[in-house]
């Protein structure tokens, strides 16, 4: 069983950053692909990014290209979601997901451990 736990979420002005951070409890980490979630009010979660278990590739949905970056430090078992040029419209939980797969990565279906989650609340 692998334990994710997010931190960094907050409360910040649109047009500000945060970096969100996802530490695993596993000593496998490295055989894991990550991925972020997040769920707005009212609204169904939905793909962030992800990144492969090497750190080489990653993957952004189209609306957080260029302001949100995933990267991962195997090293601390931790993966981040630096998120850059915020709106209010970023306002969600965001969730970090572990993939035992090779998928692509896109759907909630194919992680198998999911974090809490941490609130990022962006306010114009």
């Amino acid at each position: 069983q692998v334990q994710l736990v997010e931190s960094g979420g907050g409360l910040v002005q649109a047009g500000g950053s945060l970096r969100l951070s996802c530490t695993a409890s596993t000593r496998t980490f490295s055989s894991l692909a990550m991925g972020w979630f997040r769920q707005a009010p009212g609204k169904e979660r939905e793909f962030v990014a992800r990144i492969t278990r090497g750190g080489v590739s990653t993957s952004y949905a189209d609306s957080m290209k260029g302001r949100f970056t995933i990267s991962r430090d195997n090293a601390k078992n931790t993966v981040y979601l630096q998120m850059n040029s915020l709106k209010p419209e970023d306002t969600a939980v965001y969730y970090c997901a572990a993939d035992r797969g090779y998928g692509l990565g896109f759907r909630q279906s194919e992680y198998d451990y999911w974090g809490q989650g941490t609130q990022v609340t962006v306010y114009s």
